[in-house]
């Protein structure tokens, strides 16, 4: 069983770097001193917490360029995307810093002939458990409002992010943050199951989060359950993009292939199974596959290219496999299907039409550039195979009509619904899904609050 991390550019296939995984003992002194922090850090007022956020993100922004070159090298993202994602955490970072006050304040609870009120208070030391898609800004939109709050982190990454897992850590001590309050532990992944199961039994940890697969989100919530421990998972999504007969088909076009695109695809909240009505299907289609094939794939780092490769081998071949099972159940190839010869992990946008429940690329989540295409023929038959899947992170609908677009949102079960837009995260509204798409919520109010203890306080009046 090793216990070395090796990191690789997944555009060349050249290896970045390499990491020996922490030993128990090691692990032991993190979680340790973690613990001490985290603890520490609660008792310091709002405005002291407050303060380190405004100064993480001055640092996020003045360290964008070198992360952004960071995250490309390691799981292969387009450029300005990976500066996206270095914004988007330092606006998130602003957002708590100026709402903090209001969203953490006591509320008070008339009661007559008592004082009542609920407080928001630090929990501690909260595990969380982090993907290689967005690097940063999957660990910011927790890491943010749970260091908001008063907690204290223990991060455990993705192994091939493990130079910016380790870049994050040092970001947070930039900006002036207490020494042990975000720690990255460097885990190996055959030691990652026994590693996570036995931190979270651990008493010093009280709660636990994760992004990433159903698999590892169901492990995960066990171990969280066995030990009564609150936990937020955020798992995996194969959204509807429904384009009823009436929408702007240009604008659902365009928003279509960056919907689908983005991150090469790899992206749990984007749009993955495109719901088209009858009357318009061979109009969007024909649309969608010219812009798709039209797509710039190539060295991430050219400002030129819209498209990188997938983060590692392995997820090119599953993607594959899934693209090969559903050409077999009856699916037609109208773009790409297959991966790009040469060095890195390329495959070719891909599009599959005539897709149907029980296909490999509609019922489950697809993690690459690959598109399906399913045309409903009313509204009622698009909410049907809208939710004829397990997952249930977001949807989004377009039509000339938003009362129309409205019901048909209405009528898919989803975290989150989007009309005549893309389906996204924001710092100003709760994140999360439902059905095997996770529970518990991230951002906004609801995401500060997930990792606080919601304390009733029942005062007698004085006579």
């Amino acid at each position: 069983m090793t216990n070395i991390i090796t990191t690789q550019n997944p555009c060349t296939g050249a290896v970045l770097q390499t990491y020996e995984g922490w030993t128990p003992e090691k692990i032991e002194a993190a979680v340790s001193a973690g613990h001490v922090a985290a603890k520490e850090w609660g008792k310091q007022p709002l405005a002291t917490r407050v303060a380190a956020v405004r100064r993480l993100a001055e640092q996020l922004r003045s360290q964008a360029k070198t992360f952004a070159e960071l995250v490309t090298a390691e799981m292969g993202k387009v450029g300005a995307e990976a500066a996206g994602e270095m914004e988007k955490s330092a606006v998130t970072a602003i957002y708590y810093a100026d709402n903090a006050e209001q969203i953490l304040a006591d509320e008070t609870v008339s009661i007559a002939g008592v004082n009542t009120w609920v407080s928001y208070e630090p929990i501690g030391m909260v595990l969380a458990v982090m993907p290689w898609n967005f690097p940063v800004w999957q660990v910011m939109r927790f890491a943010i409002p749970a260091i908001t709050a008063g907690n204290g982190v223990l991060l455990k990454h993705s192994p091939n992010v493990t130079g910016c897992a380790l870049a994050l850590e040092k970001l947070f001590l930039d900006a002036g943050l207490p020494r042990n309050l975000v720690t990255t532990l460097v885990v190996a992944e055959p030691q990652v199951p026994q590693v996570i199961d036995s931190l979270i039994q651990d008493d010093r940890i009280a709660a636990v989060t994760l992004t990433g697969s159903n698999r590892a989100g169901a492990a995960v919530g066990a171990a969280a359950g066995r030990a009564s421990k609150k936990s937020v998972l955020e798992l995996g999504g194969s959204d509807a993009f429904i384009v009823l007969d009436d929408a702007d088909l240009d604008a659902a076009v365009t928003a279509a292939v960056k919907a689908r695109y983005h991150n090469a695809g790899q992206s749990c909240v984007c749009a993955k199974r495109f719901i088209v009505s009858q009357a318009i299907a061979e109009q969007f289609t024909d649309r969608f596959v010219a812009a798709t094939k039209a797509l710039v794939v190539g060295d991430p780092t050219s400002a030129a290219t819209q498209m990188g490769p997938l983060a590692r081998p392995d997820l090119r071949d599953a993607l594959d496999q899934q693209v090969r099972r559903s050409v077999e159940a009856g699916a037609t190839l109208l773009a790409g299907g297959k991966a790009i010869e040469g060095a890195g992990n390329f495959y070719e946008p891909t599009v599959l039409a005539n897709m149907k429940p029980g296909m490999a690329a509609f019922d489950e989540e697809t993690f690459g550039p690959l598109a399906a295409i399913a045309v409903a023929k009313d509204d009622a038959d698009a909410v049907h195979l809208a939710n004829a899947t397990p997952f249930g992170l977001s949807v989004s609908v377009w039509s000339a009509s938003n009362e129309r677009a409205l019901a048909v949102a209405k009528g898919v079960t989803s975290g989150a619904a989007f009309i005549n837009a893309i389906t996204a995260s924001d710092a100003r509204v709760p994140f999360g899904g439902t059905k095997k798409s996770g529970y518990g919520r991230e951002l906004a109010t609801a995401g500060i609050r997930e990792f606080t203890n919601a304390r009733t306080y029942w005062a007698a009046k004085s006579a």
